[in-house]
């Protein structure tokens, strides 16, 4: 398996997938949208995309998606780690773990101050991953959404 940063040539690898990440979450599929959207997104610039890939055939079995922020208070840039899938057919052989490697790296290399997520209260199975990776829950702040 080998980790890449996606391009603009890479949507068709990467589409599939995240269109299979927005069902896991209940949205129903909309490949033309998942492209869409990616596709926009690295146009312009506003996320990174990494992907994981089997070795020989070059298939999708995952990815991550990073959102840059900023940090007012350290001054300094930060990434927002808002999508990691794997495959259901490939969890827990370390895809995921190897996706947030590449992450890391890639907050380390652009001189973030780190890594933020959130997930769901009741996704234990991810809470397990990222803590075991050296994530730890923010209990010193309540989280707020106002949808417009």
């Amino acid at each position: 398996m080998q980790v890449i940063q996606a391009t603009s040539d890479d949507l068709h690898i990467a589409a599939p997938l995240f269109d299979q990440y927005r069902q896991f979450y209940g949205q129903p599929s909309d490949l033309d949208k998942a492209f869409h959207f990616l596709k926009e997104r690295l146009e312009r610039n506003e996320s990174v995309i990494y992907l994981a890939l089997a070795a020989q055939s070059g298939e999708g079995l995952g990815f991550t998606q990073l959102y840059p922020t900023f940090s007012s208070v350290s001054a300094r840039r930060a990434w927002i780690l808002n999508d990691l899938f794997v495959r259901s057919d490939r969890r827990k052989t370390g895809i995921a773990t190897r996706l947030l490697e590449a992450a890391k790296q890639h907050a380390a290399a652009s001189n973030a101050k780190g890594l933020s997520l959130s997930t769901a209260v009741d996704n234990l199975t991810a809470q397990s991953l990222y803590e075991s990776f050296g994530f730890t829950r923010d209990d010193g702040f309540y989280h707020y959404d106002l949808l417009v």
